[in-house]
């Protein structure tokens, strides 16, 4: 009799677990976690890790004034001051990512990355050039708190610091200069050169076969750096849903709104009558952007735990302050990895 009230007891216990674990959201599953391009968009169990590896590519091309495309001769004199106008800029980033569980509550992350870009130039004389910059980045340490996971609903904030471990002395040969190297506009710079707070906040919700996520975060821009300038804050909100086709494979979509604003201050270095993006009245706007993409998940076998990630995303709607060059379409794929 003992031996069967034992039983019983185990049984009861079991699915009480059980019951619990289903309650909860849950990253192990392909839609466990956002849309690629989405980062702080998770959290671990205690003592789990996660190592990450995202590769990037952007592409910017043509010129935006305000919310409306322009002419490069809009940018050039005589219509206008400057003698310069960028026509295109690639950029290419790699992003490698820890992330580390001490508890179940707090989730500690770490980002590092090396830019490299280039900059296609038109003089008002018809002459074409290119500037080029590389190097490795800002690096962004913080950490996630969670609220509350029941419900298959998971609440957390992000409390972050951007440390400016990037460049902003870059330099490169232009026809003006030759065979001299002069410091490059704004835009062609790796780092912020300024000590930046990282905020967010993340709800998440899953159903059997699909699931929600919103993330509010922000970028907040401390002090000047040692050029005399200050990039703009960041706003954005994400928006996204996933449908899980299978048990290894998710399809998702998204929708982010955003907000940029202007550089503050100016670099001393620097002619803004030169070329537009040296001059701090081209920067900042508000945005919104659209993405699809897919998440594969190996939830079983050798390769458990490993996921990877792609996304392909394009502008709704720019409007940006000045003249600007026009962002145009973003791709990123990853790989994340837990144990």
């Amino acid at each position: 009799m003992k031996k069967f009230f034992g039983a019983i007891l185990y049984m009861a216990i079991t699915l009480a677990h059980a019951q619990e674990i289903t309650t909860k959201w849950t990253g192990s599953r392909p839609d466990g976690h956002a849309p690629i391009t989405v980062m702080g968009d998770h959290t671990h169990g205690k003592g789990e890790f996660m190592f990450s590896y995202r590769y990037m590519y952007m592409n910017m091309e043509d010129l935006n004034q305000g919310s409306k495309n322009a002419l490069f001769s809009d940018a050039l004199r005589p219509n206008n001051v400057y003698m310069v106008t960028p026509t295109r800029m690639p950029m290419y980033m790699h992003m490698l990512g820890a992330m580390y569980a001490p508890t179940d509550k707090i989730t500690i992350l770490v980002m590092a990355n090396y830019l490299a870009q280039e900059m296609d130039h038109l003089t008002a004389m018809g002459g074409t050039f290119r500037t080029a910059s590389n190097g490795f980045g800002d690096l962004k340490v913080g950490a996630l708190y969670k609220f509350f996971n029941k419900n298959k609903q998971q609440l957390h904030a992000q409390v972050g610091v951007s440390i400016p471990t990037g460049s902003i002395d870059t330099k490169d040969t232009t026809p003006a200069s030759a065979p001299n190297e002069v410091l490059l506009p704004y835009p062609m710079q790796i780092g912020s050169g300024t000590v930046d707070g990282i905020l967010a906040l993340t709800y998440l919700r899953q159903w059997d076969h699909f699931s929600i996520g919103t993330q509010a975060r922000s970028t907040l821009r401390f002090g000047t750096n040692d050029n005399e300038y200050r990039l703009g804050n960041k706003y954005s909100i994400n928006n996204w849903i996933a449908l899980q086709a299978a048990h290894w494979v998710s399809f998702s979509g998204r929708i982010e709104v955003g907000a940029i604003e202007r550089i503050e201050g100016i670099n001393p270095a620097l002619n803004p009558m030169m070329v537009i993006t040296a001059d701090t009245a081209n920067s900042g706007m508000t945005y919104a952007n659209a993405g699809l993409g897919f998440n594969i998940y190996a939830f079983e076998g050798p390769l458990h735990n490993l996921r990877l990630g792609f996304e392909a995303a394009i502008p709704l709607f720019q409007n940006m302050n000045g003249i600007q060059l026009r962002n145009k379409e973003t791709i990123t794929v990853g790989l994340q990895y837990a144990l």
